[in-house]
């Protein structure tokens, strides 16, 4: 089965629909051979709404698709019949699109709810029909007026993904591998750096028969703050995760420090936004089930003074407790939150 594709940044073009004209219209009826003007309005042009969806997580629809004209408004008719409305245009995006001008990137609106719908482009007004026009000295007036084109707008749309918590590490740490053992998402794992190309979001139930979000960010690099590796590009859908969770390969299989990876990633985060790493953080020791991992735990404590969740995403250890951990510091923050 082909994959789809994840598209977190894309052009659109957008045109809401035409008002319809008024109507130039007389009553005409048998005995009423003088009837004053009836002409009805024009309907109001479909707007073009967008809307946030759970359902969507890529703006890959809009990215092939991205012309969306809505429906233009009736022209009005004689008996003072109005036209009728165009038909509102919706588009679902998912929730984190961020709206703007393409040219001028003004700011135009951000959707952050499932259900949450900003009108993107407004549907021009309807026309008058003649019937407005009436007066003591015109009793039959022939003018009335056009409908409000609509309106074109040229836009950019970007998705920061909105996720409970981000994993984040460096290449090759374990973080899809943990994130289909606590969720039902199956990124692809292998044993070689940037199998993740993009970000994944799964979904974790609770025995509490709740839920939370964990997104896996594509690795961390050296740099990855200034564009290095695949970091620049993703970075972006760690700023609306509420926790961090730092995933750092203990038993240091690619050569390094594990401590050393831990203050690298942060510094990374730090410079692409400093405000992220002043986040609840929770930092867990990967791979424990490698016979290396417990000299270099013991190692990272030393010198981090910090203590770690120790897994195995692998075979499953420690999994539970990392699930628990996770949903006690979401629970406290929503409740600070309320």
């Amino acid at each position: 089965m082909k994959s789809r594709k994840f598209i977190d940044t894309t052009k659109a073009f957008v045109q809401s629909g035409n008002g319809g004209s008024g109507s130039a219209s007389f009553r005409r009826e048998k005995f009423v051979p003088r009837g004053g003007p009836d002409g009805g309005d024009g309907g109001r042009g479909g707007h073009v709404i967008f809307r946030g969806s759970n359902n969507e997580d890529s703006l890959e629809r809009l990215y092939f698709q991205p012309h969306q004209t809505a429906e233009n408004g009736g022209h009005g008719r004689g008996q003072r019949r109005a036209g009728k409305n165009g038909t509102d245009l919706v588009v679902d995006v998912p929730c984190g699109t961020v709206i703007s001008d393409y040219v001028t990137r003004k700011f135009i609106a951000e959707i952050l709810e499932d259900g949450e719908e900003f009108i993107v482009a407004k549907g021009g007004k309807g026309g008058w029909g003649n019937c407005h026009w009436k007066s003591s000295v015109n009793q039959a007036p022939t003018r009335f007026t056009e409908g409000e084109e609509g309106v074109k707008l040229e836009i950019h749309l970007e998705l920061k993904l909105i996720a409970d918590a981000g994993l984040v590490g460096m290449p090759n740490a374990g973080k899809s591998t943990l994130l289909s053992s606590i969720s039902r998402a199956r990124p692809k794992t292998a044993s070689y750096p940037f199998t993740t190309l993009q970000p994944v979001i799964g979904t974790v139930l609770t025995k509490y028969h709740s839920y939370y979000r964990v997104v896996d960010i594509p690795g961390l690099i050296k740099g990855s703050h200034d564009g290095a590796g695949l970091g620049h590009d993703f970075l972006k859908h760690v700023e609306r995760t509420k926790i961090i969770v730092y995933v750092i390969d203990m038993a240091g299989t690619e050569g390094r420090e594990p401590f050393e990876d831990y203050l690298m990633i942060k510094r990374e985060l730090e410079l692409f936004n400093k405000d992220i790493v002043e986040r609840p953080a929770i930092v867990v020791a990967n791979k424990m089930d490698l016979p290396e991992a417990e000299a270099h735990l013991e190692k990272f404590v030393n010198e981090t003074h910090i203590r770690p969740i120790p897994i195995s995403a692998l075979d499953g250890n420690g999994i539970d407790m990392l699930k628990d951990e996770l949903f006690n510091t979401i629970r406290e923050l929503n409740s600070a939150e309320e």
